[in-house]
């Protein structure tokens, strides 16, 4: 894992998922969870609570990396009007899973990007949708047992058995999923220059 002490590039998250992500872009980074306040505001839309709480998250740490690059992102989980954060329970999560069985799960990732060099910020938000195949009460009880997606939106985990509750996934980055939309963030990197590819 590329955690570099001296590194320009910082994710505001502790989630291992996450960093897996950052990985592939094999530059090297910092890792400090932020301390937020997630709780929606009152008539906020889906929309505004993903920007806002993915800024929010890079702004909570800016202090400790006055001259980084901090990414910060957040994911909501949209069904039928609800929205759904982390289940936390199991009993939640197979409850979750048997509402959306056969059907279509909308997942919004706010991606944002802070220079606190230049103090500017991009923020972008990565829409994905799910299509869940029809689901047995068994396959739930037991998917929910071996894996415990209690701290993910939408009660699964991509990256894990997660794939096997599916019939198609609509969208155009999956990483997004897993709470990092990657081709989203390599474009505010190049912006930042921080290209991943970028000469020497």
């Amino acid at each position: 894992m590329p955690l570099a002490p001296n590194a320009t590039l910082v994710l505001a998250s502790s989630s291992r998922s996450r960093q897996a992500l950052l990985d592939r872009l094999q530059l090297p980074y910092q890792c400090q969870s932020p301390d937020i306040d997630e709780t929606p505001l009152p008539h906020e839309t889906p929309e505004a609570l993903v920007h806002r709480l993915s800024l929010s998250k890079a702004h909570a740490v800016a202090e400790s990396f006055p001259a980084h690059c901090i990414i910060g992102s957040d994911q909501i989980a949209l069904f039928e009007g609800d929205v759904l954060g982390k289940p936390h329970t199991a009993e939640r999560a197979c409850a979750n899973l048997k509402r959306f069985s056969g059907q279509r799960v909308s997942f919004l990732t706010g991606l944002a990007l802070l220079d606190t060099r230049q103090q500017r910020h991009l923020v972008h938000i990565e829409t994905f949708d799910v299509v869940f195949r029809h689901l047995r009460d068994a396959e739930i009880e037991r998917y929910v047992a071996l894996e415990q997606p209690l701290d993910s939106a939408g009660s699964f985990r991509m990256e894990g058995l997660g794939i096997t509750l599916f019939e198609r996934l609509e969208g155009r980055d999956p990483n997004t999923l897993i709470g990092l939309p990657l081709i989203a963030l390599c474009d505010m990197l190049r912006q930042a220059g921080l290209d991943p590819l970028g000469a020497a």
